[in-house]
């Protein structure tokens, strides 16, 4: 990314940087607005970026120092993108449509509008790591399918297409279902879009699985080796057979579960149930059982590897948000990931307080000073 550009977006009233096509590191204090900056980064690819952010919420608010301005204003990010076929301008914000009848999300592809945010994935791929996700192997396992499918997103952004399907089809199941008496021959006909959409987003959590164990299992100095793998009773189905046997096993529950899922809403299995699971490789251990910086350097070790598998397959490395990171690692690991990032040619925008802790990157990344949503280079 060569341009970055926001408007009215959390508490800029307008912002822009022109980096290199190299690391960007983001020093100032807390709350100044620094992972805003990421967040608005992350909104140039698919979803709803690092914070999970419903459409309105990065609109900026009327403040203080503008009592004037409207009580909210719909947000807008644009930047040029470095692709693997030439630069690119993207744009992406809150459109607001006709009174009354509610609001979407803009899209634009060098000024042209775009049918859905997918086609921003043809251009850009973004993946990141947040405070917030040093929990990731604790909490629940929606948040680690979300993680592998942004992973997957940098190799096929229709994953998200499949994805959506899916889960139109599992809520109209569940309404049908509560609401008794369904018909028969729809709900075969939602069961079986289910099925179609399910068994091919299972397919690619398991390939991407497979490669990131491949490309895991071996320690990187002071990161572990890791391995990858899924649990679910689809994603075992696949393991065992072909995905047409997956498909007639998948189709079989769901018919035999309907009784109970008219009770208890939902599907008792499909690829909502999918779990991601990671072990230490030399420990043996499940992630969940190892300590915080071991979670911390087994995340970022899948991370790194999935960057180095996407700049070989697809000659392109995703732009990688590492918020707050140097706080979280120690020295050593600290050292490593800087130098890994620059070996890959990777693109990382870091934020931290402290300057100092990133002296492995001085010379060789652009730093800018955030302070009260004001940002400007800071020069050595």
């Amino acid at each position: 990314m060569t341009r970055l550009r926001v408007t009215d977006f959390r508490n800029y009233r307008r912002a822009g940087l022109d980096p290199a096509p190299r690391p960007v590191v983001l020093t100032g204090p807390n709350g100044a607005g620094k992972t805003n900056l990421l967040e608005a980064v992350s909104l140039l690819a698919p979803g709803r970026g690092l914070r999970g952010a419903q459409l309105a919420e990065p609109d900026r608010r009327e403040t203080d120092d503008d009592p004037n301005a409207p009580a909210d204003r719909p947000w807008a990010v644009a930047a040029r993108i470095e692709g693997p076929h030439g630069p690119v301008d993207l744009g992406t914000g809150r459109e607001p449509t006709e009174a009354g009848r509610g609001e979407r999300r803009a899209v634009r592809i060098d000024g042209a509008p775009a049918k859905s945010q997918q086609a921003l994935g043809e251009h850009v791929s973004v993946v990141w790591l947040t405070p917030q996700m040093d929990r990731l192997f604790l909490d629940g396992s929606s948040a680690r399918r979300r993680f592998l499918d942004r992973l997957i997103y940098g190799f096929d952004p229709a994953h998200a297409g499949r994805i959506n399907a899916y889960e139109q089809a599992l809520r109209q199941r569940a309404r049908l279902l509560k609401e008794g008496g369904a018909d028969g021959a729809w709900l075969s006909a939602l069961e079986a879009q289910m099925i179609e959409r399910g068994v091919a987003v299972a397919a690619a959590r398991r390939d991407m699985a497979d490669r990131l164990d491949r490309a895991c299992r071996q320690a990187e100095g002071p990161f572990p080796g890791a391995r990858v793998g899924l649990e679910g009773a689809l994603d075992s189905w696949l393991a065992e057979g072909s995905a047409l046997a997956a498909e007639e096993r998948f189709a079989a529950a769901l018919a035999r579960s309907r009784p109970r899922d008219a009770e208890t809403g939902g599907a008792g299995v499909g690829p909502h149930r999918t779990d991601l699971a990671v072990r230490h490789a030399a420990k043996g251990l499940p992630a969940d059982q190892c300590s915080t910086g071991e979670q911390k350097a087994l995340l970022t070790a899948i991370v790194l590897a999935h960057a180095r598998l996407q700049a070989a397959e697809k000659g392109a490395a995703p732009i990688l948000l590492l918020d707050e990171v140097a706080a979280h690692l120690d020295s050593e690991r600290r050292a490593a990931l800087f130098g890994r990032i620059l070996d890959l040619g990777l693109q990382a925008w870091v934020t931290g307080t402290d300057r100092n802790a990133f002296e492995g990157l001085e010379g060789r990344a652009d730093f800018f000073r955030v302070d009260a949503a004001h940002v400007a280079p800071d020069a050595a």
